[in-house]
């Protein structure tokens, strides 16, 4: 692949720039699904919902990843289960303005316990994150899903379906 070919990278309000690839960056990053009483835990940024997560830093394996970043963006505690899907997307940072080239991993995840908080944001958070919150699966439909990667029907579909409510549903208040 010629170095110096474009990419399109789309920011967060979907303003296209043409990048080289030899400008990119390389970023995974890792999302956790979290189901608990026929509800999804989704992390408030921007104008919209997303899942949490982020991305994994050197020497950080999936699953330290995984657990620091739903515990960041939410102080939820969670225990990875499975992948339920796997994307990726050429996309601008919000902050610095770098572009990257990602691999999106998403985990389902088991609720194991925890508050909703904003303590645990890192500092870039503090500027467009708001306090995570429970959505019934049911009314997804009706909120605005914001991801970096186009792979959110996909996830919905093996939200809504009934074997995974069966399997991954817990008790409790929020």
């Amino acid at each position: 692949m010629n170095p110096n070919q474009l990419v399109n990278c789309e920011d967060i309000k979907g303003n296209i720039t043409q990048v080289p690839i030899k400008d990119l960056s390389f970023r995974p990053a890792v999302y956790g699904v979290v189901v608990k009483d026929n509800q999804v835990l989704l992390s408030k940024q921007w104008d919209g919902h997303d899942f949490p997560g982020g991305g994994i830093k050197l020497g950080e394996t999936i699953e330290e990843a995984l657990i620091r970043e739903v515990k960041e963006e939410t102080g939820i505690d969670v225990k990875p289960k499975q992948i339920i899907f796997a994307g990726d997307s050429f996309f601008k940072l919000p902050f610095g303005g770098k572009c990257v080239q990602s691999i999106h991993l998403y985990y389902l995840c088991e609720y194991l316990g925890g508050k909703l908080t904003t303590k645990y944001f890192a500092q870039d958070e503090k500027k467009y994150a708001q306090l995570a919150e429970w959505v019934d699966i049911n009314k997804l439909n009706q909120i605005k899903l914001i991801n970096s990667a186009a792979d959110v029907g996909v996830i919905m579909q093996v939200l809504k379906s009934s074997q995974l409510k069966r399997n991954y549903q817990t008790s409790g208040k929020n």
